[in-house]
Order: C-alpha cells, then structure tokens, then sequence
C-alpha cells in the first residue's frame, strides 16, 4: 500500500496552497483517485480554459508515478485523445523518469509546463507534433477552438 502520511501531507498542501492555476480535490473520499483542474496558461493556446484532469494514486506511491489523464479534450502534441500524457516525468524508463523525491505537485506543475511549451520531439501524438513544429499559426488555431469548444470557462486560483 501507498504511504498514507506522506499522501495525506501531500494532498493537504495541495488543497491549503495549490501551485497557481492548479485545482486538487479528493474523489469520493478515496486517497488514491483525485481530481484536478488546470488553468490554460496564460499567452498559450490554452489560456481561457479549465482542463480536468483524473489522478489515480498507485500501490507503490511515491516509488511509482501517479497515474495522470486528462478527463478535458486537449490538442496536444504530447497528450492523445484518449488522455494520456506523454512526459518523461510519469515514465519509468528514462533518466528523467520518476523518483520518489517528486510530488503529484511536481507532477502537475510540469504538466502545467508542457501544455505551455509542447515537446515535438517525443510526441504522443506525430501529426499535431509536425504541425506544430511545420505551421505553428494552424497548430494554435487548432488548439484555441478545442479549448474554446472542451474545456469549462471557469477558472481556478489565478494564473
């Protein structure tokens, strides 16, 4: 099982003092699946939505990554349509990959990060990566309308 203090600090400093433009809250009163909401970032594509995200705890939390997708329809070239989010952060295989040093904190600032500075070079998915690196102005033309079209207008703590 997870390591329930370090959880229960962790998901506490997350509700009292969340990082800007990030939302947690705790689903059906269960430790392991929380929700989040992120702000677009300002000057990104992004930046007049709300995303939802779903957040599933692991067995072996802090030695293995929470599980993250994104619930809100992003178009992204690191996040598929299905949600999953392409970041070496959540991945076990690379030297950047998860350790237990890092909170669901730092895992949804980065992600935060990602959705204002997109890496195309290790797409989820290809053809938005070409496009952005090839067309950027279609790229973000894209995006806007999605979010403009998926996410809620509602915003959480400012930018």
């Amino acid at each position: 099982m997870f390591n329930k203090p370090r959880l229960k600090k962790e998901l506490s400093e997350l509700i009292v003092d969340p990082p800007i433009g990030i939302k947690v809250n705790i689903k059906e009163n269960s430790l392991n699946i929380l929700e989040a909401e992120i702000n677009g970032p300002k000057d990104s594509p992004y930046e007049d939505g709300v995303f939802k995200l779903i957040i599933e705890v692991l067995k072996d939390y802090p030695f293995e990554a929470p599980r993250i997708n994104f619930i809100t329809p992003i178009y992204h070239p690191n996040i598929n349509r299905i949600g999953r989010i392409c970041l070496h952060m959540l991945n076990k295989s690379t030297e950047f990959s998860w350790k237990p040093m890092y909170t669901i904190k730092h895992a949804l600032v980065a992600i935060r990060n990602l959705m204002d500075c997109p890496n195309p070079d290790d797409p989820m998915l290809s053809a938005v990566a070409k496009e952005y690196t090839t067309n950027k102005d279609v790229f973000e033309y894209k995006a806007k309308k999605f979010t403009k079209m998926y996410a809620t207008m509602r915003r959480t703590n400012t930018q």
